[in-house]
């Protein structure tokens, strides 16, 4: 259940850079995509969510394709896995506010024929970690002091499983196409203080960091890492690195 919920989470929270990545032409992989962005002049630069609508039906003109094919991926993983639960656990009223409506292809206008999934991505998340978190599973009162039946049941485990790998799948997906997954990339240029490879190490759970393979020969101002064989420039390093290696910011997509 952690783990489904922590993916759906991340999905949320990273909607927003992809729709933002479908804007701009393909990326390098350097400087890293989170300290590009933050290093960015300007403080309306960093309100992602205020600068990119979260549906992706508002960007018409795509710069960047793989990142349009994976806002799409996503989207269909999550919108048809809210309509696999729905359809096993879902027993309100389709006025409840609370309760996921299918798409309706005959429906007259184009909002009631998306029904659930015009609200987008966001809604979509959070309406199967609602699922996923058992809320509204047991019955409610009634004005009579009767108890009404429960707006859904509790998924099965089958489907909790099926939640969890979609929502992981969708995760990934998003992760990959942002330059946020475990990589480890070999940078352009070598070491500017020994002259030894450099290499972006990157992963999901944490920041990115630059190791040279120089070690403990590496005169770089920087501390070694856990195995003592390589120089390490962590998170509050990269800036220096970035300018040392003469990187313009300006010149490279977010």
């Amino acid at each position: 259940m952690q783990e489904t919920v922590t993916a759906l989470r991340t999905i949320r929270g990273r909607w927003a850079e992809l729709l933002l990545a479908i804007e701009q032409p393909p990326a390098d992989h350097w400087p890293p995509r989170q300290l590009a962005h933050t290093m960015r002049e300007g403080d309306d630069e960093l309100l992602v969510e205020d600068r990119a609508p979260l549906v992706l039906r508002e960007h018409p003109a795509p710069l960047n394709l793989g990142a349009l094919d994976t806002g799409r991926g996503v989207e269909r993983l999550i919108f048809e896995l809210a309509d696999t639960l729905a359809a096993s656990v879902q027993r309100t009223d389709q006025g409840d506010p609370r309760a996921w409506l299918c798409a309706d292809p005959g429906a007259p206008d184009s909002r009631r024929a998306a029904g659930s999934r015009a609200h987008g991505l966001h809604w979509a998340c959070m309406w199967i970690e609602g699922r996923v978190r058992e809320e509204d599973t047991v019955p409610e009162p009634e004005l009579d002091g009767a108890r009404s039946a429960p707006p859904f049941e509790v998924l099965p485990l089958h489907l909790l499983h099926e939640a969890r790998r979609t929502a992981r799948i969708a995760e990934a997906r998003m992760l990959r196409a942002l330059g946020l997954d475990q990589r480890e990339t070999l940078l352009p240029k070598p070491c500017p203080w020994c002259a030894g490879e450099l290499t972006l190490h990157s992963a999901p759970d944490g920041p990115p960091a630059v190791m040279c393979a120089g070690g403990h020969a590496c005169s770089a101002p920087v501390p070694l890492d856990r195995t003592e064989q390589a120089r390490m420039w962590e998170w509050s390093a990269l800036p220096e690195l970035i300018s040392v290696l003469g990187v313009d910011i300006g010149t490279v997509g977010v």
